[in-house]
């Protein structure tokens, strides 16, 4: 019997070397929240919750997979990964489908987002070119970075979908940040886009997106209308209080006052429900993860290594910060999930996948001192 459970063990360790305990904790963590949030925001639905769980196990079989891929073969195969995270970007403008958009194809079994794959191929071959390159990157290295992050960018500006357009373009912009680009850049980059926001209005803005930013300025101008869902959201938000009204009886959003109370707007179901205590435990776990990404990303071995897993982590912090801002009357309301918070297949498996990859990283071992 010893020698069997000791097998077994030897066994165990061997496929699990590769998986970062700390960083797993955490994610399972916030899976577990996600469900628990879930189960109450559907009314009980268990169809829903074992569906969004299921999800969670495919995502975390592939954060495995990726994991015991050594972080030098990840690099060789970036590329490669990036060209093929291209073709459904471009399929999506011709085969997609979605409410307001072309963002969704239909595969027979479900829908997939192109757009979220770009969420780990994009800052992949942004840090493959930066990470080759001298530091700080030149004129040239970083016309050809701007490429590699425009491209995608731009086919998903074409969907529309500007929320996610620039939550991927987050992923390359940290990579940039990360490779010692001067500041200065950036305060062009964001004064440039200040300046085209009006051409944008009249030119790209579809009808719902000005309703939207309209509706951040001024929610009360509308409230029946455009300027609901935000405010309900914020009505749900303050009515949580420090402890919360408990798990399965917040009124909002069990009354259907909170739009999207699955998906988009699931953290006013948490805060309504947990209340401060419960804010504070989650946006812990979202903070630990960060910090544990850029922890690895210090002690990277290579250039590439130390871009990637940084850029994915600061990138992560991004969609925490667009969500809660959205939710909260902060920003405008962009159609941002919470990540691993809310319902959703392909933002859970990207995300976890991601993850993947900062534990290849971190089992590659740590630079020479």
């Amino acid at each position: 019997m010893n020698v069997i459970l000791r097998w077994l063990l030897e066994m165990l360790q061997r496929f699990t070397r590769t998986l970062d305990w700390p960083l797993l904790g955490a994610l399972v963590a916030l899976m577990c929240i996600g469900l628990a949030v879930l189960h109450s925001a559907t009314n009980q639905n268990m169809a829903m919750v074992m569906s969004q769980g299921s999800r969670f196990v495919v995502g975390l079989g592939a954060m495995w997979g990726l994991s015991r891929i050594p972080a030098v073969q990840l690099r060789r195969f970036t590329p490669a990964a990036y060209v093929a995270s291209l073709l459904p970007l471009v399929a999506v403008l011709f085969m997609g489908t979605g409410r307001s958009g072309q963002h969704w194809l239909n595969l027979g079994v479900f829908y997939m987002q192109p757009a979220e794959l770009m969420k780990l191929s994009l800052p992949m071959m942004a840090a493959w070119w930066l990470g080759q390159q001298p530091t700080p990157p030149r004129l040239g290295t970083i016309a050809i970075a701007a490429g590699i992050i425009g491209l995608p960018t731009g086919l998903i500006l074409l969907q529309p979908d500007l929320g996610t357009a620039v939550l991927v373009a987050s992923g390359g912009v940290f990579a940039l940040y990360l490779a010692g680009l001067s500041w200065w850049w950036f305060v062009g980059g964001a004064a440039a886009a200040a300046v085209a926001v009006p051409a944008a209005w009249f030119w790209y803005f579809q009808q719902y997106q000005k309703d939207r930013i309209l509706t951040f300025l001024d929610p009360e101008s509308d409230p029946l209308g455009t300027g609901w869902n935000i405010i309900q959201s914020k009505i749900a938000i303050g009515s949580g209080g420090l402890t919360g009204q408990g798990w399965g009886d917040g009124s909002q959003s069990h009354l259907n006052y909170v739009p999207e109370h699955t998906t988009d707007f699931i953290f006013a179901v948490l805060s309504e429900e947990f209340g401060w205590f419960g804010v504070v435990v989650v946006l812990a776990l979202y903070l630990f993860i960060v910090g544990r990404c850029l922890w690895i990303a210090s002690e990277a071995r290579d250039g590439f290594s130390r871009l990637l897993v940084g850029s994915l982590g600061l990138a992560l912090f991004v969609y925490v910060i667009v969500n809660g801002g959205m939710i909260s009357g902060l920003l405008p309301v962009v159609g941002v999930p919470m990540p691993l918070l809310s319902f959703g297949g392909t933002a859970a498996v990207s995300l976890l996948a991601g993850f993947g990859v900062v534990m290849a990283v971190q089992a590659s071992g740590t630079r020479r001192r």
